[in-house]
């Protein structure tokens, strides 16, 4: 079921990394397949993942001011040097929120392989 939700619709996410002690949380546009969570970021985000790669993602759908559901990530982030699947995860991820394909170029993929997953879904019509 949390699988169903993270492929539903271009959502916000949220992610969460830590480097010394602080936490950091920020929004970021995904792309979720087979367990992985793809991201293209830059600045705190991506330097605190090359910190410390352990990371959290948060994603919520509301409705009118109502929680319908929410998922949990937890895993472990790796970037991606490569400037050739960064382009192709920047084109997936961008495609799926209706951007530019090539819009954000400056960024770095980064895969966040999920360790595990928390749902809860407020809506019956959901199960």
């Amino acid at each position: 079921m949390a699988e169903r939700l993270l492929e539903s619709e271009p959502l916000m996410a949220h992610l969460g990394t830590v480097v010394e002690g602080r936490p950091h949380v920020a929004p970021v546009w995904y792309r979720y397949a087979d367990g992985v969570v793809e991201i293209v970021t830059t600045g705190r985000k991506l330097a605190n993942i090359r910190a410390n790669p352990r990371v959290a993602v948060s994603v919520q759908k509301d409705e009118g001011g109502h929680t319908r559901w929410m998922v949990t990530l937890l895993g472990t982030a790796t970037v991606v040097e490569s400037e050739a699947e960064t382009a192709a995860a920047r084109r997936r991820i961008n495609e799926k929120y209706g951007a530019e394909p090539d819009a954000y170029a400056e960024n770095t993929l980064v895969r966040i392989d999920v360790g595990s997953a928390s749902y809860r879904t407020y809506d019956d019509a959901l199960e």
